[in-house]
């Protein structure tokens, strides 16, 4: 069963992405990586989202040095995260920017696919 995001606060948002990722840590084995999300509209704001040794950990603020920083709206998120956008089709539409390496950018969105958000 999806999530419905559209009446959460981005807070709430993250803290289920926290708990989903550490809840199920299967598929986050083995990656090293930091992502940042500037995210623009109502509720918006700069988080990160570290994977490491197995462990997810959210940043809400600026998470200093990444690998791979996604620009997007907060609607355009909530609808990645539930399965609704493509990240590619997003990306070749403007409604995602990627900073650093995109081959990241994709790996997320496999990542994402492989929990029921």
């Amino acid at each position: 069963m999806t999530m419905n995001f559209d009446d959460m606060t981005m807070t709430t948002i993250w803290l289920k992405i926290d708990e989903k990722l550490n809840g199920e840590p299967g598929p986050i084995k083995g990656m090293t990586v930091t992502y940042s999300f500037d995210l623009s509209g109502d509720d918006g704001g700069l988080y990160g989202l570290t994977l490491a040794d197995g462990k997810a950990v959210t940043i809400t603020g600026d998470p200093g040095e990444v690998d791979c920083a996604l620009t997007m709206r907060v609607k355009d998120f909530k609808k990645l995260l539930a399965g609704n956008l493509n990240s590619t089709a997003a990306f070749m539409m403007g409604k995602l920017k990627v900073k650093g390496n995109i081959g990241l950018a994709l790996k997320l969105e496999g990542l994402l696919k492989q929990y029921s958000f």
